[in-house]
């Protein structure tokens, strides 16, 4: 055989290495990345070879053993074929230009043959391939299926000792079961995934916004969603039923507690349909309106609150504590407000939680959770069980605040300018001068918590 014909057929076979390596390389990078229920959507879908794909996803040690395998031995032979082959190329150039010396001639062959070799196996064997796998998984993972599976059966036995050998050396280093490479995300890698998914334009800002709110709407429970006892609205069951009426068209609320004097004594729950078409100077018992009540611990967390209304039907709870004291009251509406956010009807009349007042100046409710202020103005308060800001100044303080009472939070300042009763209901906070106006300047709107 002529030279030039054992220099092709080296050529030859080292282009095929080459690609057979980039083969594998894909192989295992898409076997990788790929995850169990998309190879199931695949099946779903009915496309090519899916099956093949889902099998060896239910092997998947295997099948990186394979892979391995494959590359392996791919870059042994490319190797082995592939200097010689580049060196025969190189070697008649150099004597064309007047190198004659067999030494030097050897020497740059090698050098030339092994940075050609070098380059193509990563570039076209290993990068190309693998960059591609990782970026089109279900589709590399479709195209290499039927030859992998292949490659599989006929090298089984070998490929279930060089398992069994791997586990053997995990053992050694405390890994037990090498099989669990398709593990769930933990959520905060779902929240990383859903920050980058909304950054590359596939997920919008409110999509982010409620997905975000469904992990905080489990952890959450009912204190920090109920309308405290202090603000509830309820017919006293002793009133007229004009001066209930009253109490309608002035709160313009759909559901009312009727209670004995206080909530501490609930009767039921009246709902505002049940008064239409009763004479206002009627004399109807209120008791005869009145639907039992439900009452619902402060701790329990709002995901269970909601089941709880879809199971009673009844859209309204007394909210109590530990020792079963009425400390508030609970509608759908403020659970399903920690998702969408605020739901305001025509009659809402909702004051903004946070207002600018002027220069580095905010007006902010007492009433708004502790964790939004945190947020928005990038502070620590440290509060312990307590869940509104009016709180956090009050457990900070020590003592009941009086209107232009002042507390210091880090540089900032907080003076109370409303007090009901005991409670600050509004709160002026002044930043310091150093604070940045666009990074500080809160939104008008109320907030759902994320």
């Amino acid at each position: 055989m002529d030279d030039w014909q054992l220099t092709t057929g080296y050529l030859t076979v080292a282009i095929v290495l080459v690609l057979l390596n980039g083969f594998f390389v894909a192989a295992e990078f898409a076997l990788v990345k790929v995850r169990g229920g998309q190879l199931d959507e695949l099946v779903k879908q009915g496309r090519p070879f899916s099956g093949t794909a889902r099998w060896l996803g239910d092997r998947l040690d295997g099948s990186l053993s394979a892979c391995q395998l494959g590359i392996t031995m791919a870059s042994l032979a490319l190797g082995w074929v592939g200097e010689p082959a580049f060196a025969k190329l190189v070697e008649p150039l150099l004597q064309a230009v007047g190198v004659t010396s067999s030494a030097v001639v050897q020497t740059t062959g090698f050098i030339v043959a092994f940075t050609v070799i070098t380059t193509l196996h990563l570039v076209i064997g290993e990068q190309a391939p693998k960059i591609y796998a990782i970026r089109r998984p279900e589709i590399v993972i479709l195209w290499c299926a039927l030859p992998l599976k292949v490659l599989y059966i006929l090298f089984y036995p070998f490929l279930i000792a060089l398992s069994y050998s791997t586990s053997m050396l995990l053992r050694l280093v405390g890994i037990e079961g090498a099989t669990e490479h398709d593990t769930p995300h933990t959520e905060t890698e779902i929240r990383a995934l859903i920050k980058q998914a909304h950054g590359h334009g596939e997920l919008t800002r409110n999509e982010q916004r409620l997905i975000h709110a469904v992990f905080e709407f489990d952890d959450m429970i009912c204190r920090r969603v109920m309308v405290p006892r202090s603000e509830a609205v309820f017919f006293d069951v002793d009133q007229s039923l004009a001066d209930c009426l009253a109490v309608v068209q002035k709160s313009q609320h759909t559901r009312y507690p009727l209670c004995d004097d206080s909530l501490e004594n609930v009767i039921g729950i009246i709902h505002i349909k049940d008064l239409i078409g009763v004479e206002a100077d009627s004399k109807i018992d209120l008791r005869q309106l009145a639907r039992e009540p439900h009452h619902v611990p402060e701790t329990i967390p709002i995901s269970q609150l909601l089941k709880h209304f879809q199971k009673t039907h009844q859209l309204m709870a007394m909210v109590v504590d530990e020792h079963g004291t009425v400390v508030g009251i609970v509608t759908l509406e403020n659970v399903l407000e920690q998702i969408i956010g605020p739901v305001d009807d025509e009659f809402d009349t909702e004051t903004p939680d946070i207002t600018p007042d002027g220069d580095r100046r905010f007006i902010v409710q007492g009433s708004v959770p502790v964790g939004v202020v945190e947020r928005k103005f990038d502070w620590e308060l440290d509060a312990v069980d307590v869940d509104t800001f009016a709180g956090a100044l009050l457990q900070r303080s020590g003592r009941v605040l009086q209107v232009g009472d002042q507390v210091q939070i880090d540089d900032s300042v907080a003076e109370v300018i409303e007090v009901e009763g005991v409670r600050a209901t509004r709160i002026r906070v002044t930043l310091p001068e150093s604070v940045s106006k666009e990074s500080k300047v809160p939104s008008n709107s109320r907030q759902a918590p994320l």
